[in-house]
């Protein structure tokens, strides 16, 4: 619904200050509601609907929507293709919820990322897969990983708990220097220690419940996020979160919270992997 509004205000071509003045909410709220960051009330999707002189029939469907949100699974949205913004959206929506639960089965999670780590993943994206010039690449890439270093912060937060499973795969995929692998490692192993963190990791010989097709973000119960190569797609229905978190439990249930025998065997690979050192 959040998506749709914000074509309808495009096509018109109004702006969110326009329209929010119309009204009587924010340019920031606005935005809020059509990035589905904020729940969509059925009396402001009216008043916004009527003030971008919406067909009546359109009016009706999108206010039904908002009525009955947890019948909805069409509310799969792409977020904005910029890597900055994308981070700071991402961070937002895991403001919303005490708790996150990550999946990853080819890469470390975002949280978890060393700088190193997240430019090596970062670049390639920016580079290869935008439309910028690379010198506006290179710096949206040092801002994607200042943002996705903030969003880390939160890791410290007592009052908030985080969930982490990556499948053992995510630690032999080699996406940047062994040097940087050796201190993503030690980044895991810090994180781990953490009260308010638990990291599991699935080990390699596990026979998997359901197919690990893709990673994704639980934000407390209201909204899931999956990782693409240039986007994110977010889902706050009911039912697709609910889904969601039944697979989350099952690959739980199969990751072992002793990681450090897992961890060790890796990083002694990697160390031999460094030059000047013996095979």
């Amino acid at each position: 619904m959040g998506a749709a509004l914000a074509r309808w205000r495009k096509q018109r071509k109004m702006s969110g200050h326009a329209l929010g003045k119309l009204v009587g909410l924010s340019q920031a709220t606005v935005s809020r509601l059509e990035n589905g960051v904020s729940s969509l009330d059925p009396q402001d999707v009216r008043r916004i609907a009527e003030a971008l002189e919406l067909p009546a029939a359109e009016i009706d469907r999108l206010v039904a929507n908002a009525e009955h949100p947890s019948d909805q699974l069409v509310d799969w949205q792409a977020t904005e293709p910029d890597l900055p913004a994308r981070q700071q959206f991402v961070r937002q929506l895991e403001t919303l919820g005490r708790e996150v639960r990550t999946f990853q089965p080819a890469v470390v999670v975002g949280l978890l990322q060393t700088s190193e780590y997240a430019r090596a993943l970062l670049t390639p994206v920016e580079t290869e897969l935008a439309e910028d010039q690379l010198a506006a690449s290179a710096l949206a890439v040092s801002e994607a990983v200042s943002a996705r270093m903030q969003r880390s912060q939160a890791l410290y937060d007592r009052s908030r708990r985080f969930i982490f499973i990556m499948a053992e795969t995510v630690l032999r995929n080699r996406v940047c220097a062994p040097v940087d692998m050796i201190g993503q490692i030690a980044r895991l192993r810090e994180v781990a220690e953490l009260p308010n963190v638990s990291v599991r990791i699935i080990p390699e010989d596990a026979r998997w419940p359901t197919a690990p097709y893709h990673g994704f973000e639980i934000m407390g119960e209201k909204s899931v996020l999956v990782d693409l190569f240039n986007t994110s797609l977010f889902s706050r229905g009911r039912r697709t979160v609910r889904n969601y978190r039944r697979v989350f439990d099952a690959y739980e249930a199969l990751g072992t919270a002793d990681i450090d025998p897992i961890l060790d065997r890796h990083q002694k690979r990697y160390i031999r992997m460094l030059p000047g050192t013996a095979a």
